[in-house]
């Protein structure tokens, strides 16, 4: 069911739910809220490659580089695809198996593991740094807004503490994104449900990430030249026990973000962006 929207174009989610507490508030209510932003939602449920939707959220963080705009961007993958970090080593990927299996890769704008993105919903948020105050600030007002979005439809999200990390001979390096959670990062008990990236350009940020509605990510073991440390991955349908859609999340996440947000029209990204991220030297450089 898509999202709603009034006469003016302005989404409306469902009842607004309470700040983590603690966390900073606006005058809306959402966490980390800063007064007078107007965000741009950009929602496409029908999904799109790799390459092209790494394309669009880096026409998103120029654009709000140098008009100083903001966006919320929920979206999907078609086809299904693996995601490597920016600074992520290809080596550790087997190509071979990769091309036996038919499986797309591209790589990310932003740093970071390894994702496999089927049976998700994905987010970006592209705004000036001064939205938040700072990227660490972003990083935490995001999730929380997220974290009470998934409260809202019945998870008991949380965000992971801060923990040092676990000495280097105990795991095999891992891979995937949601091998380990880190300090900040949303959870449900010790299982992370939520996979976040970051990346800076001028005085604006690109944050990105996958919430895992069904299925696994076991596809990264299965390229891997290495092994993997043990997933610490759940979804959204393992930790209700029911079927999670694309859209009860969307408008659970447009209900929480709390910010004047007002849909807007998406334009197909520049063929020089998207030929960036199809370019097998950018994908396999490391």
């Amino acid at each position: 069911m898509p999202l709603p929207l009034t006469d003016s174009g302005r989404a409306r989610g469902g009842a607004a739910t309470a700040a983590e507490p603690g966390a900073a508030a606006g005058p809306s209510g959402a966490p980390g809220c800063a007064t007078g932003v107007r965000w741009q939602l950009l929602l496409e449920p029908q999904g799109r490659s790799g390459p092209q939707n790494m394309a669009v959220d880096v026409a998103l963080l120029e654009r709000a580089d140098r008009m100083g705009e903001a966006f919320l961007r929920l979206y999907r993958f078609d086809p299904p695809c693996l995601s490597l970090g920016r600074n992520e080593a290809a080596a550790g990927y087997d190509r071979a198996a990769i091309a036996r299996l038919g499986v797309d890769v591209v790589r990310r704008p932003t740093g970071g593991g390894s994702v496999w993105h089927e049976h998700e919903l994905t987010y970006a948020a592209a705004a000036p740094i001064v939205t938040f105050g700072s990227l660490r600030e972003a990083y935490h007002a995001i999730h929380e807004r997220l974290a009470t979005a998934l409260r809202s439809l019945g998870a008991d999200a949380t965000l992971a503490v801060r923990r040092p990390p676990p000495p280097s001979t105990a795991f095999h390096r891992p891979a995937s994104c949601f091998a380990i959670p880190a300090g900040g990062e949303i959870v449900v008990g010790v299982r992370k449900l939520v996979g976040s990236a970051q990346v800076r350009r001028g005085g604006a940020f690109l944050q990105h990430g996958s919430i895992l509605l069904a299925g696994s990510q076991d596809l990264i073991t299965a390229v891997s030249r290495e092994p993997q440390a043990v997933s610490a991955d759940t979804t959204l349908a393992a930790v209700l026990r029911r079927p999670v859609s694309f859209a009860d999340v969307a408008q659970a996440i447009v209900a929480a973000w709390g910010d004047d947000i007002t849909s807007t029209a998406l334009h197909r990204p520049p063929p020089a962006s998207t030929a960036r991220f199809l370019d097998s030297v950018w994908t396999w450089r490391r």
